[in-house]
């Protein structure tokens, strides 16, 4: 396992990790103290660590986890209470955030390679819509997922986007309002994550996946992952005649021409993503 460290002074100040194992890059909160909590910073690093991942040709998937007993609390409420004191009573800041958060969450669904979160613990709010935000998940059997916000007065809102687009909405209805924890094997159940592991292994299972479809294609895995997104908002109609235009641009790709030789030929293709 190589490791590519993050530019910080050591390992303790670091609230994002992150290391590269083969073609995966790994990202790992690093906030146990304060639950994983997505602070501003961790947005802002979060979101550039996806950018540079965009960028970076020689890693083919990413893997997102978390250090301590829970993968992340969502919001950091102290962060945010604390701009009370402001002659808006925060409102500016806390546009902000949002805003920034939910740019940073459309950057996983946008990334051009896959993302697999890896849930240790509990997931709630933000969190939640992090992991729901992934295009996989795979969580330990002492992870939980919920959107407390309702007990505190506060509605989760921009989680409810994320988490509305992978689960049912009576599903989606139910956690939103009554803000209940839901275990792994029903999130799995219900869609939220792929597969429940034994709690220690969740880690090991992500980068696993990750490395299955960092074998493939990658330029058939972005104009896929595109694709997925793209048609999932359009009418039945609509989403027929833009998935017949991606195969038909598929079909002219290299890759797909030498795939499919190789399928013919019995042989392993060679991938020049393209």
């Amino acid at each position: 396992m190589s490791v590519q460290a993050a530019r910080a002074p050591s390992p303790q100040q670091q609230i994002l990790l992150r290391e590269i194992v083969g073609s995966v890059a790994v990202l790992t909160l690093n906030r146990p103290a304060a639950r994983n909590s997505l602070s501003e910073a961790m947005i802002g690093q979060l979101h550039a660590s996806l950018n540079a991942i965009a960028e970076d040709k020689h890693i083919r998937a990413a893997v997102i986890a978390a250090n301590g007993p829970a993968f992340s609390a969502g919001h950091d409420i102290k962060e945010l209470t604390a701009r009370r004191t402001d002659p808006d009573r925060g409102r500016a800041y806390f546009a902000q955030i949002m805003t920034a958060c939910s740019a940073m969450m459309q950057a996983i669904v946008r990334l051009p390679k896959p993302v697999v979160a890896a849930v240790q613990g509990i997931a709630t709010a933000a969190g939640c819509q992090l992991v729901a935000s992934c295009d996989l998940a795979i969580a330990s059997e002492a992870a939980s997922f919920a959107t407390p916000g309702v007990d505190i007065g506060l509605f989760c809102s921009t989680p409810m986007v994320a988490l509305s687009r992978n689960v049912p909405r009576k599903q989606a209805m139910e956690m939103l309002l009554t803000g209940e924890p839901v275990p792994a094997a029903r999130a799995c159940e219900i869609g939220l994550v792929n597969r429940v592991v034994p709690a220690g292994t969740e880690r090991d299972a992500a980068i696993a996946l990750a490395q299955k479809v960092a074998l493939k294609s990658a330029y058939t895995i972005k104009l896929g992952k595109e694709a997925f997104y793209r048609q999932a908002e359009m009418s039945l109609a609509d989403a027929y005649r833009y998935a017949a235009e991606v195969m038909t641009e598929n079909m002219m790709a290299r890759d797909a021409e030498e795939g499919i030789g190789a399928f013919i030929e019995k042989r392993t293709p060679t991938w020049r993503d393209e």
